[in-house]
Order: structure tokens, then C-alpha cells, then sequence
């Protein structure tokens, strides 16, 4: 009943509906509710269960295949193989300090890189945009597993005050933080929820309209000067928001 009206909600998302039922699956999958070993409902039943085409759940368990959690066997059904491996989680930190920490083990790679005057709209209304940036694209990995696409732009003026090797090792945050003399007098956050276009699917392997996580970030100087505005796109399945409650 549960799982139901959560994927009556889903259906109204852009998200494909095969990956709304992979995800709802491997939830089964890790909660125990299909236990490894096990042989879960046919198609036929998951179908009539969820009020979709055979050809939708076939997709689904597709992907729960090439994950390796479950089994298929024709004419024998299909079986519980595993329960998903710990994900690389990749926290969203809500702290300064935790902003500024690198994340073991990551590797950055720049895709892309440009002197621009033309730096997209501020997300939070915290100062000016300088004359010029630099843009900045990067993709995060750990252990070979894409979570991160990061379009980041620093003000010109003072990325030339940043070591080259810190592009590939720093956090967006903690690149200016580290420039000498630069006083942060604003810095904002905001994540939102949304699905991947054709481009950040490819950049991070994963299928179109999968969720993933969009984090606006802005910092502003005691000049009034935006020096920083960066915006990640994090794969849905590995973000995770932890929050200390007051």
C-alpha cells in the first residue's frame, strides 16, 4: 500500500517509470523485504501489482540486474543475488567547516575551462558580479563512480592567486577560502531536487531523468563582490543531507 501510493506520487515526476520502480525495488531488496536467496513476485504479478506494461518492470529489474542484486532465469523467474553494496556517500555539508574538507579519496577532473564574462545569474541575492570569471567544469569520482558535475566560477582577479594543483584537489569552497586576504562576509546554500538532462547523465553515467541533487552555492566578499558561485549536480543515489537538529 505503502510503495503504491509512493509511485502514484512518483508518476507525476519526469522521471522515467522504470526507474522509479528499479529504485522502489532495490529498496525492497535492501530492507529485506526480498530476501537474498529468494525468489521475488513474475512479472506478470509486479505488473498487475503496479498497474504498469510487462516491458516496464522487465527494464527495471534490467537495471537491478546490471547492478548484479538480482538473477534472471528463463522459464524459472528471477532471484535475489545480493543486497546493494555500501554506496560511496557523498555528504552534502550544511557547515563552513565542512564545506572547506576535501572528500577522501575523490578525484577531481577538469572537463573544461574558460576566461568568461558572462557568469550565470546569482542564486542568492548576496552582492555583484565581478567584471570576469574564471568557469571552471569538474567532475568529482570516487573508486571510478562518477557522483559529482560541478560548474564552478571563480572572479578572475583572483584565480590567478590560486595554485594550479588545487583546481584538481580543493573543494569549489575551500579554492577561495585558501586565497590570502580574501575576507568571506556572505556564503549561501541551496539544494534542490531534480532529474538528470542527456548531459549530466552522460557526465555521470547515469540514465536520463535519473534524480539527482542540485547544490547553488555563493560567496561574497566584504567588497559586496560575488567571488564564487558554483552549482553541483550530484547523483540522487549517492548525496546524502545530514542536518543537526537545534
Amino acid at each position: 500500500m505503502e510503495d503504491n501510493a509512493r509511485l502514484a506520487s512518483l508518476n507525476r515526476s519526469a522521471v522515467s517509470r522504470y526507474i522509479q520502480l528499479a529504485t522502489l525495488f532495490r529498496r525492497r531488496i535492501d530492507s529485506g523485504q526480498w530476501p537474498v536467496g529468494d525468489q521475488i513476485p513474475t512479472v506478470d504479478d509486479l505488473a498487475i501489482e503496479f498497474g504498469v506494461a510487462r516491458a516496464t518492470i522487465r527494464q527495471a529489474l534490467g537495471l537491478l540486474e546490471d547492478e548484479g542484486l538480482v538473477d534472471r532465469f528463463r522459464a524459472k523467474g528471477t532471484f535475489v543475488r545480493q543486497r546493494p553494496q555500501d554506496r560511496i556517500w557523498c555528504e552534502v555539508e550544511t557547515d563552513w567547516g565542512g564545506l572547506l574538507r576535501s572528500r577522501e579519496g575523490a578525484d577531481i577532473e577538469i572537463l573544461h575551462e574558460e576566461i568568461t564574462d558572462k557568469a550565470p545569474m546569482p542564486p542568492h541575492e548576496i552582492g555583484k558580479l565581478a567584471p570576469g570569471y574564471l568557469h571552471l567544469r569538474r567532475r568529482h569520482s570516487r573508486a571510478g563512480t562518477a557522483f559529482l558535475l560541478a560548474e564552478v566560477y571563480i572572479e578572475e582577479k583572483l584565480s590567478k592567486k590560486i595554485p594550479r594543483a588545487a583546481y584538481t584537489t580543493k573543494t569549489a569552497m575551500s579554492l577561495v577560502a585558501s586565497i590570502p586576504g580574501v575576507k568571506v562576509a556572505d556564503s549561501r546554500q541551496t539544494l534542490t531536487i531534480g532529474a538528470a538532462d542527456v548531459e549530466t547523465a552522460n557526465y555521470l553515467g547515469i540514465p536520463l531523468n535519473a534524480p539527482v541533487a542540485h547544490v547553488h552555492r555563493s560567496i561574497a566578499d566584504n567588497r559586496g563582490r560575488i567571488i564564487l558561485l558554483s552549482n553541483g549536480i550530484y547523483r540522487g543515489d549517492l548525496v546524502r543531507l545530514d542536518v543537526k537538529l537545534k
